[in-house]
């Protein structure tokens, strides 16, 4: 049960007096838990994930934030469920006033609504826009030129909590979605950090996101992105093609086919002219350049990663790869 927040109200309180209780796993969440403590802020635990084999020799891994925490001495926490009595029973035992999240699960509310001032989310986009697990992907594949970070309260819903602060960035014309984390990232830990501070004064007003919804746009959502998505239909427009090689660069990669063997192409550059070749058929000096046809140009490869191969330039794929075709 979730303490009174009475105590709470119209209060304004110094933000480092503030029990907070972290939760996130990637290398997108350090920036964040650093920042608060940095800030000052009181983190008494960290929630993260449980520690997983990797590597060839399947050695158990610690998740990015864990490392962080155990290097500042703050308590971790690694529930494999949720739900479990003994995890639930530890949180409330930390007395935490405020929960942060940031790239972690979805918690079920008995968690969420557990400290008096709720739990904040971190999310990669301008919220109502690009709800879901893959929002960095997704507008760099849909070509917005601008995104940004929301801070808000968790409820039932995911992604869908009153809004708490906003910050805009553009997305370069060349730029991928490896390049946008991680100025987002950054961020994303300042205006958390501000957030909380916000919070702590109680000068932050809230902002229900059907307030923010435009009904002539609708909505752009950001699901997981699938193998499927991956796959490169040339049939499209190169200049759709292209936002998607950016939006899935550098991981986990735009795919097509050479040869019968699957081609991740991590960068790529446009050539509008007249195709010569059918939609996906490629063209080549066989020395320092190798296309790709699309219904209205051509991709030009820059950087791709044959099945079984590992990541390299095209002029050196080119020096060490044989064609059995006759396209040219």
């Amino acid at each position: 049960m979730p303490r009174t927040s009475s105590i709470y109200s119209n209060i304004s309180m110094d933000y480092r007096s503030l029990r907070i209780i972290f939760m996130g796993t990637p290398e997108f969440a350090v920036a964040s838990l650093q920042a608060l403590v940095n800030a000052g802020c009181n983190i008494v635990a960290v929630v993260t994930a449980p520690d997983k084999p990797a590597g060839r020799g399947m050695q158990l891994q610690q998740s990015a934030v864990k490392q962080y925490a155990v290097e500042k001495g703050i308590t971790v926490l690694q529930p494999e469920k949720l739900r479990d009595p003994k995890f639930l029973s530890d949180l409330s035992d930390l007395h935490a006033d405020l929960q942060v999240v940031v790239a972690f699960r979805m918690l079920p509310e008995m968690v969420w609504n557990m400290p008096p001032l709720g739990t904040i989310n971190v999310h990669g986009s301008l919220l109502p826009q690009y709800r879901g697990a893959a929002p960095i992907n997704w507008a760099v594949i849909n070509g917005e030129k601008e995104t940004g970070v929301t801070t808000f309260k968790l409820q039932h819903a995911i992604d869908t909590g009153n809004i708490l602060l906003q910050a805009r960035m553009p997305i370069g014309e060349q730029e991928d979605a490896g390049s946008v984390h991680d100025r987002m990232k950054e961020l994303g830990a300042e205006t958390l950090v501000k957030t909380v501070q916000g919070l702590a004064e109680g000068s932050l007003q809230e902002t229900k996101q059907e307030q923010l919804v435009d009904e002539t746009t609708g909505l752009h959502h950001a699901p997981k992105i699938f193998t499927e998505t991956c796959r490169i239909n040339w049939k499209q427009p190169i200049a759709n093609i292209y936002n998607l090689i950016r939006g899935l660069s550098p991981y986990p990669g735009a795919y097509t086919e050479l040869e019968g063997k699957t081609l991740k192409i991590f960068g790529a550059t446009k050539e509008y002219t007249h195709p010569l070749s059918l939609p996906g058929s490629f063209e080549t000096d066989h020395k320092t350049w190798l296309k790709f046809a699309g219904i209205d140009g051509y991709l030009l490869l820059t950087d791709i990663q044959l099945q079984g191969k590992k990541k390299m330039p095209v002029a050196d794929f080119l020096r060490g790869y044989r064609f059995s075709t006759n396209e040219n």
